[in-house]
């Protein structure tokens, strides 16, 4: 599961950090929990979690003492696309025997 097509248009560090809240929804994540995931500095995840806040994208609240960050509700895709079907684009590849 990962965030909905609509928003991987985005520049790539903040369509990681949303994928990996989105793969931790119930539960959320830390600041140093997504800088174990995604791979860029923390000025970059700081700069993608104001970013994704500012436009909607991300809740933050404290729970137990620990600031935990969620994707908003609709981000989450809740209807992905099956790894084990071909893509249009892998179907035009066989075709062409590429």
């Amino acid at each position: 599961m990962g965030a909905k097509p609509e928003y991987r248009d985005r520049p790539a560090v903040e369509v990681d950090v949303l994928d990996a809240l989105v793969e931790h929804a119930e539960e959320g994540m830390t600041v140093l929990e997504l800088r174990a995931v995604v791979e860029t500095d923390i000025d970059g995840i700081e700069t993608a979690l104001e970013t994704l806040k500012a436009d909607g994208l991300i809740t933050v609240d404290e729970q137990g003492g620990t600031v935990r960050i969620q994707p908003a509700d609709h981000v989450i895709d809740t209807n992905p696309v099956p790894d084990d079907d071909p893509t249009l684009v892998d179907v035009i590849r066989d075709r062409l025997g590429l």
